[in-house]
């Protein structure tokens, strides 16, 4: 499943107001300018050209995966750069053809990429008032620098998604570990807001699935109970925290199931099923509640099948069932109506197992 960028909805939060020099302060004024000056903006440009709303190539990305470079490594001779992990499929370079006689780690380059994200794409700006400051030098006007065109965490973010499309899932990890840090510091600075928490519980989310597909279980699962324990501490009044949520506890279910541990399977899932239920008391107009609801039924009574309580089985499919063909949906939700027929053709073929 393509994964959605959790920052997408994401507002570019309030920087830190700059000081403007005055210019001959000794030069009298008119009295016109004695009122408070007004608020100017400076916008500027990424000197890379990468832009929020494109995400756009640049020269610090690599040709095959399209992010930013990671573990920058050269071709030799022609001396074409990519990421290691993605280079190293290749016995030709991929952009000239000339036949790869060795690679070369290119820390001069590396060390760009790393020191462009540091200062550009992972934006840290203070966001405490210098007014006191300003009054102190006698200067009112402000200056507020926008966000150098990049919304906070969607750039990363975006370049991680590519990255792990491309199977590059340590440059993924090493993106999504940047947002990590970064969310984990907007909610010291603001408080453990509802569109931060559900951030940071997709990123760690993410990171599970990276660790998921590289085989390595028991990363995927510290991930993903990382993003469970840190939801439960906050409301979950909000429907982005109770999805997010629900999907961790079920994807480490998923892991638990595989893992042939199916009573440590059945509690996550029962988990994600009582989220769920608890969500749609709140929220009983919104018709993917009860398709999700009746997916997690479909999971419990899967592993009730499995271990032998055939009743209890039934009884999970039968209720999830009911719940899809009673449920309603609009003309226009043409793909969550596709959605409850996949789930109800599924709960349909189990109970025929009975």
């Amino acid at each position: 499943m393509t994964p959605v960028c959790p920052f997408i909805k994401a507002a570019r939060p309030d920087d830190a107001s700059a000081k403007k020099p005055c210019e001959n302060q000794n030069k009298p004024q008119p009295a016109s300018d004695s009122k408070p000056k007004q608020e100017s903006t400076i916008s500027p440009k990424c000197p890379f050209g990468y832009d929020s709303q494109t995400f756009k190539l640049g020269p610090l990305s690599c040709m095959i995966c399209q992010a930013l470079l990671f573990e920058c490594s050269k071709c030799m001779p022609c001396s074409h750069v990519f990421c290691k992990a993605c280079i190293s499929r290749f016995k030709d370079c991929p952009l000239c053809g000339a036949d790869i006689e060795k690679i070369e780690d290119d820390p001069n380059l590396q060390g760009v990429v790393d020191r462009f994200i540091e200062g550009h794409a992972r934006i840290k700006r203070s966001q405490i008032s210098t007014e006191e400051e300003e009054e102190a030098e006698g200067e009112k006007k402000t200056v507020i620098y926008e966000d150098v065109s990049l919304e906070r965490g969607s750039f990363l973010i975006q370049h991680a998604m590519r990255a792990l499309r491309a199977n590059n899932m340590e440059s993924a990890k090493s993106r999504l570990s940047l947002c990590v840090e970064d969310v984990k510091e907007q909610l010291e600075r603001m408080g453990y807001t509802p569109e931060l928490c559900s951030q940071l519980g997709a990123v760690l989310g993410m990171l599970g699935d990276c660790c998921r597909a590289t085989g390595d279980a028991s990363s995927a699962i510290a991930y993903f109970e990382e993003s469970v324990n840190f939801l439960m501490e906050v409301p979950k009044d909000d429907l982005e925290i109770t999805h997010t949520l629900s999907v961790s506890l079920n994807k480490i279910g998923d892991l638990k199931y595989y893992g042939g541990d199916l009573q440590a399977a059945r509690s996550y899932y029962s988990q994600a099923l009582d989220v769920r239920r608890d969500a749609i008391k709140l929220h009983s107009s919104v018709p993917s509640q009860s398709i999700d609801i009746a997916t997690s039924l479909a999971k419990v009574a899967d592993v009730d099948r499995n271990l032998a309580n055939e009743d209890a089985a039934i009884s999970g499919f039968q209720e999830a069932i009911k719940m899809l063909e009673s449920l309603k949906i609009d003309d226009q939700e043409v793909g969550l109506e596709q959605r409850r027929l996949s789930v109800l053709e599924f709960l349909n073929s189990q109970l025929a197992k009975k």
